[in-house]
């Protein structure tokens, strides 16, 4: 049983000018004829940036929209488990994403889950190896090795690293501060919760009970985390899961996906900690594994794609550099711009749909193909993922990369149409002749 904690929200040249010439004045048709094609242009990319809205892109909103904005994310720990099936099912019916805490053990037991939760569309994050308190919270080194330990295991099925972590049992009365600021140095974001559903305070806590924690909001809070389980014995969860749904469905809350990026909720340290006297590894040990360890995110930073109007981002984790390569998720990324994608097991094939382009990925051949275009070699399948390189899944969706910057936060890559403007103006004027 956890203890109640007190919360906190942790903080975290020369410009070329072109002249504009003046041309066939008295020429009105020709005018006209490049107002159109201006008009055409236009349109193309408002699409897109329509499409991209309707997946929920992540465009800037207004402030009035933010201050109105009411998120719950749905969080279940110490899975993958007998009745994780069961909750992706009822996610699956309701079309509600959620955020899946693993135990590295159990992942090693039930790859084939991790590999259901992650083709769903939810997020994965690292909850350690074994979930035994006195190891974990004896010294550092163990909980670092067991965070390692499930990492790499995680990669071996996804093709993935989570940089998202949650101890067991909350922080609160578990970690001192050096315990928060190792995982942030190496990389890691530490997330709590706000809402306890309280289906592991005893055996057989009944649905109506978990309903009825998993809906007590804090005063005033706008972003709500639930703490459910979906690992050992939490059939009750599952029955309570529709109605938690519908609660916060019905006042107003979307759903989303916990990401490494999030301003962290975590609990306040507990002045009295049972763990108070250990000591926190020494600065040779934090160099060699602590601080190199961040560089496995690219520095933490994340990936931006900007397709005309319409723009997308990808948390580190999500994409990968490989022989100086994007590397990206295939169902991931196109659902991210309002495409879809299925599997067929039979064929192994992955088959993309993005406004009028198919686009078939073969996991066996390595193939990346669409109608008189097609990459050799492209596709890679990594653990149930089918991982594409971003510069070819663009061309196969008629785009073309425009440019591609870095700073200190995000890789940024700007794509548009194959066909340029001037391009359009002497299709249009070809056809006027």
């Amino acid at each position: 049983m956890v203890q109640r904690p007190e919360f906190r929200i942790k903080e975290k040249g020369e410009v070329s000018v072109t002249s504009i010439h003046t041309f066939l004045s008295e020429q009105w048709s020709v005018i006209l004829v490049r107002v159109a094609i201006l008009l055409c242009a236009f349109a193309a990319y408002a699409g897109v940036a329509h499409a991209s809205s309707a997946s929920g892109s992540d465009e800037p909103i207004s402030a009035e929209k933010k201050t109105q904005d009411k998120v719950v994310y749905l969080s279940f720990d110490d899975g993958p488990g007998n009745h994780t099936r069961d909750v992706l099912d009822i996610l699956r019916k309701e079309q509600v994403p959620a955020t899946f805490f693993v135990l590295g053990e159990q992942a090693e037991r039930y790859p084939e889950l991790i590999r259901a939760l992650v083709e769903d569309g939810h997020a994965l994050g690292n909850h350690t190896y074994n979930h035994q308190y006195e190891q974990l919270y004896s010294d550092f080194k163990v909980f670092w090795k067991q965070i390692k330990q499930t990492e790499e295991v995680l990669e071996r099925i996804t093709g993935f690293r989570p940089n998202l972590v949650r101890a067991p049992g909350g922080t609160y009365g578990h970690f001192d501060q050096s315990y928060f600021d190792l995982l942030q140095l190496g990389g890691y974001t530490v997330m709590d919760w706000n809402v306890d559903s309280g289906d592991s305070k005893r055996k057989g806590v009944p649905a109506k009970e978990i309903l009825s924690n998993s809906t007590k909001v804090p005063a005033g809070a706008r972003s709500v985390i639930v703490l459910m389980h979906d690992g050992g014995a939490h059939a009750e969860t599952v029955k309570a899961l529709p109605g938690i749904i519908k609660y916060y469905r019905d006042h107003g809350y979307r759903f989303d996906t916990i990401k490494s990026t999030d301003q962290p909720v975590q609990f306040r340290v507990h002045p009295d900690g049972k763990y108070k006297a250990r000591k926190a590894p020494g600065k040779a040990w934090i160099a060699e594994h602590v601080e190199r360890n961040a560089t496995l995110w690219l520095g933490s930073k994340k990936l931006k794609v900007e397709v005309g109007l319409a723009a997308a981002t990808l948390q580190s984790g999500e994409f990968r550099m490989e022989d100086q390569r994007i590397m990206v998720p295939l169902r991931t990324f196109m659902k991210k711009f309002g495409g879809s994608t299925r599997w067929d097991p039979e064929s192994r094939t992955a088959t993309a749909v993005w406004k009028e382009r198919t686009i078939h990925a073969d996991a066996v051949s390595g193939t990346l193909t669409t109608k008189g275009l097609s990459e050799m070699g492209a596709v890679q399948s990594q653990g149930g993922t089918i991982w594409v390189p971003l510069r070819e899944l663009l061309e196969q969706m008629g785009l073309r990369v425009h440019a591609l910057n870095s700073n200190e936060t995000e890789w940024t890559v700007k794509a548009g149409p194959s066909i340029s403007i001037s391009a359009m103006n002497s299709i249009f004027m070809y056809k006027m002749i």
